[in-house]
C-alpha cells in the first residue's frame, strides 16, 4: 500500500494510547525480516537507514543513498501502514536526496552542532520536507553512548528549550533525552520518568524515545502516557542479526559447497538465519509495545490503483 505519513502515524499513535516502533534496517535481509514481522502482526510500523552510518567517516566510501532507496519498492508493495525514514543525518544535501528518492520521513540529528546552527539546520529541512509531504523529526539534548559508560556526555532534554525549539521549527515530533542511551549492548538505562512528565506539559506533538534496546520495556505504558509516541529499535536487531549468522557460518569449512551457505535460501543459509532473528525480534517488540493488530487492512485494487486521501491514513507501530 502507499507509504503512510509517519506523522499520522504518531498522532494516530497518541490518540490511540500506544507508541509505534521504529525498526531500523541495515541491508535486504534485515529490511525483509521487519517488513514481515509487521505483516505477521498486523502491525504499522516505521523502516528506514541510518543516514548518518551511511555517510560515517570511518567508511571506506559513502553508500549510495539511492540502492537504499530502492528498497522503499518492497516497503509500498507490502500489505502494512508504513513510514520509510532516513534517520539521523546532519547532511542537508543526503536529506534532499533522500527526499527525491521517496523517503517520507528525516530525522535531523547532529550532537557536533551548537543550538543555534542545529536550530538553522532544522528550520531548513522542515522548510523543504512539509511541501513535499514529508515528516520531520528532531531532538533537544544528547544521549549518551553506550560505548562510552551510562555516564557518558548526555544531557537531559531541557523543556523550555524544547517547548521553544518546537515553536520555532515547527517540526512534527520530537526526540529527547530522559536517561535513555545509545548504544547500550547490555544492561537497561535509568529512565528519568520526572522529566518527562516535565517535557509533556511544555511540548504537545509526539515524543521520541531513542535508543529502544536499553529502554526498560516496564516504563513503556507510563512513557506512552506522557506523550511518547515512538520507540527506536538497532542496536538489539543487530546483536541478534550477528548471533544468528555466527551459529550457522561456524559449520562451514572448505572444500565445502558455499552455496547452501549463502545464497540458496535453505536451513544453512545464512541470511536466512539472520532475517529470521531479526524478524522473531521485531514480532516480540510488538507484542512488548502494543501495536500488534493496528495496522490498516489491505487496500483494494481500486484504493491501491487510485490511492485518494490514503496518504494521510492513521495507522501505528
Amino acid at each position: 500500500m502507499p507509504l503512510t505519513s509517519m506523522d499520522e502515524l504518531l498522532t494516530g499513535a497518541m490518540r490511540g494510547g500506544y507508541a509505534v516502533c521504529y525498526f531500523e534496517s541495515w541491508n535486504l535481509e534485515s529490511l525483509q525480516a521487519i517488513i514481515k514481522a509487521a505483516e505477521e502482526a498486523r502491525a504499522p510500523v516505521i523502516v528506514g537507514f541510518n543516514g548518518g552510518f551511511l555517510i560515517h567517516p570511518s567508511r571506506a566510501y559513502p553508500e549510495d543513498l539511492a540502492y537504499y532507496a530502492g528498497m522503499g519498492l518492497a516497503v509500498r508493495e507490502s500489505a502494512i501502514s508504513a513510514a520509510f525514514l532516513l534517520n539521523e543525518t546532519d547532511s542537508l544535501s543526503q536529506i534532499e536526496q533522500a527526499m527525491e528518492l521517496g523517503f517520507n520521513a528525516v530525522m535531523v540529528e547532529s550532537p557536533r552542532l551548537e543550538m543555534d546552527e542545529y536550530r538553522r539546520l532544522v528550520k531548513k529541512v522542515v522548510a523543504l520536507a512539509h511541501p513535499k509531504n514529508v515528516s520531520v523529526e528532531a531532538q533537544v539534548g544528547h544521549l549518551p553512548n553506550g560505548s562510552d559508560g551510562l555516564n557518558g556526555n548526555g544531557q537531559i532534554t531541557d523543556p523550555a528549550l524544547a517547548r521553544a525549539f518546537v515553536k520555532e521549527t515547527g517540526i512534527d515530533a520530537l526526540g529527547v533525552s530522559i536517561g535513555n542511551v545509545h548504544v547500550l549492548t547490555r544492561g537497561k538505562a535509568s529512565i528519568d520518568i520526572g522529566s518527562l512528565q516535565k517535557i509533556q506539559a511544555e511540548v504537545q506533538i509526539p515524543l521520541v524515545i531513542h535508543g529502544g534496546t536499553g529502554f526498560p520495556p516496564e516504563y513503556a505504558g507510563v512513557a506512552i502516557s506522557l506523550g511518547v509516541a515512538k520507540f527506536n529499535f538497532g542496536t538489539i536487531l543487530k546483536q541478534v542479526y550477528l548471533a544468528a549468522i555466527r551459529e550457522k557460518v561456524s559449520a562451514y569449512e572448505e572444500p565445502m559447497s558455499p552455496h547452501e551457505f549463502l545464497g540458496m535460501g535453505g536451513k544453512q543459509d545464512i541470511l536466512v538465519a539472520g532475517r529470521e532473528a531479526v524478524k522473531l525480534k521485531a514480532k516480540e517488540l510488538i507484542q512488548t509495545y502494543g501495536f500488534a493488530g493496528k495496522g490498516n487492512p489491505v487496500l483494494s485494487q481500486t484504493q491501491a490503483t487510485h490511492p485518494v486521501g490514503t496518504q494521510n491514513q492513521c495507522s501505528l507501530a
